[in-house]
């Protein structure tokens, strides 16, 4: 298996648009988290981290990934205290 193509910056993002892409296809905030993720590991390999290994590329893919989700979830997620409350049924 040839790693040349994990150290190059736009596979990262071009995942990070199909993920993206996808996340408008099936909206719920799901692969956003992983589009951002995708789109920083490519945005540091472009500006110079191209001494990182695989493992270390796919650890900061994880960490990134995961932050932005736990970011969208605070700011996109329901406040607390709020429940959503239903006042009609969808089959009347």
């Amino acid at each position: 298996m040839d790693n040349a193509l994990w150290h190059e910056w736009w596979p990262w993002v071009a995942a990070a648009v199909g993920l993206g892409i996808l996340e408008m296809l099936v909206p719920g905030y799901i692969f956003l988290g992983f589009a951002v993720g995708a789109a920083m590991i490519g945005f540091v390999l472009a500006f110079g981290g191209t001494g990182l290994s695989v493992p270390v590329l796919l650890v900061l893919f994880a960490l990134a990934s995961l932050v932005a989700y736990l970011v969208m979830r605070k700011v996109f997620g329901l406040r607390t205290g709020q429940v959503k409350i239903w006042d009609r049924d969808i089959n009347e």
